[in-house]
């Protein structure tokens, strides 16, 4: 059983027991989330049901492990011939969370 959820303007894969990183939310390590916006879902026997967009009903639920930011990433911006070099570094903001159930409604 598994279910394909948006947060963040990102979709992620959820089956009971992962822990995925989403986008940073608004929410105390501990807490129990609950997102809704369901895009597509299996149940037990493998039969997948699609949303248009959403699917009515059905939820994700997921209690927030930790805060936290990931790996550096490099930008390097070049001119050839100008002289001009740039370099700038970015870490970007995290929330993980373990997936609880999976609802379909």
């Amino acid at each position: 059983m598994y279910a394909v959820f948006q947060t963040g303007g990102k979709q992620f894969r959820a089956e009971p027991g992962t822990r995925i990183r989403i986008p940073t939310l608004q929410a105390e390590p501990g807490d129990t989330v609950t997102f809704d916006d369901v895009l597509l879902a299996t149940d037990s026997d493998d039969k997948v049901q699609v949303g248009t967009p959403v699917l009515d009903g059905a939820s994700v639920t997921a209690e927030v492990l930790r805060h936290g930011r990931g790996k550096k990433v490099i930008v390097f911006k070049r001119k050839r011939r100008k002289g001009y070099r740039k370099k700038q570094g970015h870490r970007q903001n995290f929330t993980e969370v373990r997936i609880d159930g999976v609802e379909l409604g």
